[in-house]
């Protein structure tokens, strides 16, 4: 894979995003070109007039004039920007704030999912005007103390969703640019494929790395460097992570048993479900069902 350029600040550290997973900005002035290494673990769209290019895992992409960007945790990314310091929005959030079931498969059908769609979507005049106003909203809402703010950023995430796929809707079949993007996106859609999980009378079928190779009928070894390769991660933490989010929403939106939960995600015993939930969260299953965050 080729070298990435140097980023602009799009990029944002750990201390941007707020224990509950959102944050949401309105910039302006110039943005120097700086290296930037940033969190993986959260999504990112951001509203943007200007001159730059965006290098998204192995797409180089040139834009003008006003357009949404969709970073997506999966996929490395860094920005050259040549544009004036234009006024500009970015939203961040975690899955974790995103979840429900219907939401987060809006989230996964979207451009910020797909490690082979387009991450930009142009805007017309009348588009960035309603844009605007979804930004503005949430900072409105994200700065108040209205008691139920956060099902309203929520609600306006989801809108900004489906007004990305109506603007661009995504291509079934879009061919890949190469061996490892094909593969790559493949595993994604083979991992998220098994969820969400609705009984654990039938629990999770893969869980390695080799299952996923199997299923792909590839080497484990060339999975594992072609994931590597477009994403930035390891197999194995795609897997795991994809996992304790489900993990996270069984344990928020179902009366399952720990040990029901445990074996509906492919774990013998309940232990090795706390000891794989505990090394990820930092906390037992029980201790963060009762916390309901």
């Amino acid at each position: 894979m080729s070298m990435i350029p140097a980023s602009s600040n799009l990029t944002y550290t750990d201390a941007d995003l707020t224990p509950k997973g959102f944050n949401v900005y309105e910039m302006s002035g110039a943005v120097p070109n700086l290296l930037v290494s940033g969190r993986r673990d959260y999504y990112k769209i951001v509203l943007r007039t200007g001159d730059m290019t965006i290098f998204s895992g192995d797409q180089t992409i040139e834009v003008k004039d006003t357009y949404l960007f969709f970073a997506n945790p999966h996929v490395p990314h860094s920005v050259v920007d040549r544009s004036n310091g234009e006024k500009r929005y970015a939203c961040l959030f975690t899955e974790a704030f995103i979840a429900g079931r219907e939401r987060t498969e809006l989230l996964h059908s979207s451009p910020l999912f797909r490690v082979d769609a387009s991450p930009v979507i142009p805007l017309t005049d009348e588009q960035a005007v309603f844009m605007t106003g979804l930004f503005r909203q949430m900072l409105l809402v994200h700065q108040g103390d209205y008691a139920r703010g956060d099902d309203l950023l929520k609600t306006c995430l989801e809108l900004l969703l489906h007004e990305a796929l109506r603007l661009q809707p995504i291509q079934p079949g879009l061919p890949a640019t190469n061996g490892a993007a094909r593969i790559t996106r493949l595993f994604l859609e083979l991992l998220e494929g098994q969820f969400p999980i609705e009984t654990s009378a039938r629990p999770l079928q893969a869980r390695t790395a080799n299952d996923f190779a199997q299923r792909l009928s590839v080497h484990v070894n060339y999975l594992n460097r072609a994931v590597k390769e477009v994403t930035g991660k390891p197999t194995s933490v795609h897997i795991a992570e994809r996992v304790a989010v489900e993990a996270k929403a069984l344990l928020q939106h179902t009366d399952w048993s720990v040990a029901d939960i445990a074996y509906s995600l492919g774990f013998d015993y309940p232990t090795y479900f706390n000891n794989f939930f505990k090394r990820l969260t930092g906390r037992i299953p029980k201790t963060f069902r009762k916390a309901k965050v």
